[in-house]
């Protein structure tokens, strides 16, 4: 029999097996903790039990994360782990939705073409909606109260009823409002939408004058509206209400004005009448006179200063001090070009299109029809006669759809010309900020993404031509992206950087990337091409200037950077883009490749060809065939 261990031994083993005992026992008992619960889940849960009554929403159920983007819920989209798109369209809906108005990042909500009833929730929740469309449902009460972020607001084919409150024109951004087929009372005399773009308020009970304000809008617009005057079939009775008819006043005719000095004798009045003619016929002559001597004298002056005008014209791209060193260079032109000689240049009408650090462009339409545009420089920063040819060379081989080509080259020692391909579409700036007014032509978001891919793809080119060359543009900016006839969009002004001299360097300090700011590094380099190629993009997605806003100074890189970092709020994306149909994904995308852009480390930056590969990617995005279309719910940030 063994001996017994002794007690201190004993006690040691007691421990530890306490100690094992204890560690399995927290081991098994622990719970493992659970995720609190998203916030937006409640709302979208007691929306579906009372509203799906054909559980059409059944994925809803699968996942307690309504942004998990593995099991995603449908009609939901999220930013930032919060529902702020809620789209569910024909999906047999009924009852109401006020739960709905716990979403408090709800930013588009769509319930168009269901069965929803009752009066219109309180949203005022819901601060950051942009778009609201409740259209083809069968809702009733009064017209909701304004939502003063709001953009769109579609409650057509409804029953809402009552007039429309005065609050309304608190929707200072309100681009559509689509009231059409329901039973709203009352006047509009008083409505004010400054960016009201898409209105219909036809097929309700609205009465009173169509106020100036909405006068610009079609007639289809107010049809079927009994009491509405202001129509063409329907002009309105009195077409000043704010003044009252006049009392009829008896009128003394000319005869008894006249006869008012009959009591010195009837004679008196014929004389008053034949001084009165003479007067006129007077009048008349005088006036027939001095148009003949006007007519006369102008003619005169026209006829003998037309030779004069004619030749300022011609010689307004080249002054005459210069003429006799036109005689000492020649004319250089480039494969496939069209020759002509200096002195078609002379004789061709010229109309200046703008001043740069490098010179004055011209357009100069040729004698045999032709239209080319031409740039004289002031001064260049190269040696010479040689160095200016082998740039020149260079410049000329550039020949890519989305460069404009230089056509041909004169050079003298006091007179140098570059001639280019004429653009006829004008520049980028002034499609983007030009006219920002009533009667502007928006530039559609197709047409952006089109500029954006044909200056990637340009740009591409320059950096990759030559590879031992290392080509770059130097001064990418949106007065530099001219339109074709057919909309292409290119690249100008290329290869200048290389003959500018540093004092009449381009200050396009809004494009410039960080490493050129300083007075110690002002040589352009690719990376600092693909900065400014960023900047552009950013501007053609908020319609900003790069440089300049309404309220000073605007980093426009830093200044999208800081909406993004805090929200994403509509401030982002130009107001012009909020009428277009779904998107959103590619405004998106589109804005993350000018993110990658502007990264403040050179190195940081794609190449130019990944960057047209990234642009061709959203290009590609599917999206629906009606992407024009104005009734979408998804067509806002």
């Amino acid at each position: 029999m063994p001996a017994p261990a002794p007690p201190s031994r004993r006690l040691h083993s007691t421990i530890l097996l306490l100690h094992l005992s204890l560690l399995h026992a927290t081991t098994t008992t622990t719970p493992t903790p659970t995720p609190p619960p998203h916030p937006d889940l409640p709302a979208l849960l007691s929306f579906k039990s009372s509203s799906d009554i054909s559980n059409n929403l059944v994925s809803w159920t699968h996942s307690p994360d309504p942004c998990n983007h593995t099991t995603p819920f449908i009609g939901v989209s999220c930013l930032h782990n919060r529902v702020t798109g809620l789209v569910l369209e024909k999906l047999n809906l009924h009852n109401r939705f006020d739960s709905l108005t716990s979403l408090v990042k709800l930013r588009v909500l769509s319930l168009k073409h269901n069965h929803l009833t009752g009066p219109i929730p309180n949203l005022s929740n819901l601060t950051s909606l942009k778009l609201l469309l409740l259209s083809h449902n069968q809702l009733s009460g009064d017209f909701p109260p304004s939502l003063p972020s709001l953009f769109r607001l579609d409650l057509s084919y409804n029953n809402i009823s009552g007039p429309i409150p005065a609050t309304v024109n608190r929707l200072t951004h309100l681009l559509t409002l689509r009231l059409e087929n329901n039973r709203i009372s009352g006047s509009i005399d008083f409505i004010n939408l400054p960016n009201l773009n898409d209105l219909n308020i036809s097929m309700n009970n609205v009465t009173g004058k169509i106020p100036v304000t909405l006068s610009g809008f079609s007639e289809s617009v107010f049809l079927n509206n009994s009491g509405l005057c202001g129509l063409p079939d329907r002009e309105c009775a009195n077409s000043r209400p704010d003044i009252p008819s006049p009392v009829p006043v008896p009128v003394p005719s000319t005869a008894a004005v006249l006869g008012k000095n009959n009591d010195r004798g009837s004679g008196k009045n014929k004389i008053s009448t034949v001084a009165v003619i003479a007067i006129i016929i007077g009048d008349v002559l005088v006036l027939a006179l001095v148009s003949l001597l006007l007519y006369c004298y102008f003619s005169g002056k026209k006829i003998n200063g037309n030779n004069n005008v004619i030749k300022k014209s011609e010689k307004s791209v080249y002054p005459s001090s210069t003429a006799s060193s036109f005689e000492k260079g020649r004319m250089v032109f480039f494969d496939g070009t069209r020759k002509f000689e200096l002195e078609d240049l002379l004789r061709a009408s010229a109309e200046m299109l703008g001043k740069g650090g490098l010179g004055t462009a011209y357009k100069a339409v040729l004698d045999d029809g032709n239209v080319v545009a031409v740039k004289r420089l002031k001064e260049v920063a190269v040696g010479g006669k040689r160095e200016f040819e082998q740039q020149m060379e260079v410049m000329g081989r550039l020949r890519h759809p989305n460069v404009v080509s230089l056509k041909a080259y004169y050079f003298a020692k006091d007179e140098k010309l570059l001639v280019y391909e004429y653009m006829s579409n004008g520049n980028l700036f002034w499609l983007l900020h030009g006219n920002r007014g009533p009667g502007r032509t928006p530039l559609d978001w197709s047409t952006r993404l089109k500029i954006a891919a044909g200056a990637a793809s340009g740009l591409a080119f320059i950096h990759t031509f030559g590879p031992s060359l290392k080509l770059t543009h130097g001064n990418i900016k949106s007065t530099n992206i001219l339109l074709d006839r057919s909309g292409n969009a290119c690249i100008s002004d290329v290869g200048h950087s290389a003959i500018t001299p540093p004092a009449a360097a381009p200050r396009s300090v809004g494009y410039r990337a960080p490493e050129l700011l300083s007075a110690n590094n002002r040589k352009s380099t690719q990376k600092s091409d693909v900065y400014s190629f960023g900047v552009l993009l950013m501007e053609l997605l908020t319609g900003k200037c790069p440089s300049v806003d309404n309220s000073g100074l605007l980093d426009l890189p830093r200044w999208v950077r800081s909406v993004v970092k805090e929200e994403w709020t509509a401030e982002l994306f130009d107001l012009e883009l909020m009428r277009y149909k779904d998107i959103e994904e590619e405004m998106v995308g589109l804005l993350q490749v000018a993110l990658s852009c502007t990264s403040g480390a050179p190195d940081q930056r794609p190449t130019m060809d990944y960057v047209v590969k990234m642009i061709h990617d959203i290009d590609g995005v599917e999206v629906s065939p009606c992407r024009d279309a104005v009734d979408s719910a998804s067509d806002s940030p």
